[in-house]
C-alpha cells in the first residue's frame, strides 16, 4: 500500500497513523472537556441533590472513561508523532518558531494529561463514590466537596489551557514556520519567559498552591467558564504578538 511504502519521515505511514490517532483522540478528549464545563456544569447547578447525583452515578462516571483515555490517546500519539517527524533530537527545530509553537503546546497538552490522570479522575472518584453510597443508604463522604473544588478547578484550568493549546498545534505548521523562521536567542528567552510564568502561575493557582482554590487568580481566571473562555484567548493572543514581535 502506498501510505505504507515509507513508514518514517513527514509524508510516512508512521505519520499517518498517528496523526490520525492523535486528532480522533484529541476531538474526544476536547470534547468532552467542554462538555463538562460548559453543559453539565451549568446544568448540575440547576438540579437538586438527587438528580444530581443520579447523573453522576450514571452519565459522568461513564463519561470519565471516555474522557481520561481519549486524553492518554492523545498524549501518546503526539509523541508518536514527533518521533516519526524524527525532530525529537533536533535543536534547530525546537529553536525555530515552528518548534517553539509546538513545544509550548506539548506542554500544556502534557500538564492538561496530568491533570485529568492525577487530579481529575482521583478526585472525582471520591465524589461520585459519596454519591454511590448515599445512594445506598449510607453517609456521604465528608471528603467530596474538597474533592469536587479540586476536579473542578483542574478541570477549568485545563478549558483554559485547551485554547492556546490547539492555536499552538495549528500555528507552527501552517504559518509559523514559513513565516517566522528562527527567533534570536534573545527574543527565545522572553517567549519562553512569559510562556512559563503563564503556565506555571495558571497550573499552581488550580492546584491549591498559589493562594488556595478560591485565590485571586482562580476566582477571576476559573470561577466562570465565559471568563475561563475569555482569558483563554487572550494568553493566545498575548503569545502570538510576542511571536510577532520578536519572531
Amino acid at each position: 500500500m502506498e501510505l505504507f511504502s515509507e513508514w518514517m519521515g513527514i509524508a510516512g505511514g508512521g505519520q499517518a497513523m498517528g496523526r490520525f490517532a492523535h486528532y480522533l483522540g484529541g476531538i474526544t478528549w476536547i470534547g468532552l472537556l467542554y462538555f463538562f464545563n460548559f453543559i453539565q456544569g451549568s446544568a448540575f447547578g440547576e438540579m437538586g441533590e438527587a438528580a444530581r447525583g443520579e447523573a453522576l452515578r450514571k452519565i459522568t462516571w461513564r463519561t470519565l472513561w471516555w474522557f481520561r483515555w481519549a486524553a492518554a490517546l492523545t498524549w501518546v500519539s503526539g509523541i508518536w508523532i514527533l518521533a516519526h517527524q524524527e525532530v525529537l533530537s533536533s535543536t534547530t527545530y525546537w529553536q525555530s518558531a515552528a518548534g517553539m509553537g509546538i513545544l509550548f503546546g506539548a506542554l500544556l497538552g502534557t500538564t492538561m494529561a496530568a491533570n485529568v490522570w492525577m487530579v481529575i479522575w482521583p478526585a472525582q472518584q471520591i465524589v461520585i463514590g459519596s454519591s454511590v453510597a448515599v445512594a445506598d443508604g449510607g453517609e456521604a463522604d465528608p471528603a467530596a466537596p474538597a474533592a469536587a473544588k479540586r476536579a473542578g478547578r483542574a478541570s477549568r484550568v485545563n478549558t483554559l489551557f485547551s485554547i492556546p493549546l490547539i492555536f499552538m498545534m495549528m500555528w507552527p505548521s501552517h504559518f509559523g514556520g514559513p513565516n517566522f523562521g528562527t527567533p534570536d536567542s534573545g527574543s527565545r528567552i522572553v517567549l519562553w519567559i512569559v510562556f512559563a510564568v503563564i503556565w506555571i502561575a495558571m497550573e499552581l493557582s488550580a492546584l491549591g498552591k498559589v493562594g488556595g482554590y478560591d485565590g485571586v487568580l482562580n476566582r477571576i481566571t476559573l470561577d466562570k467558564h465565559t471568563d475561563t473562555i475569555k482569558y483563554g484567548f487572550a494568553i493566545t493572543v498575548v503569545l502570538y504578538v510576542l511571536f510577532e514581535i520578536l519572531g
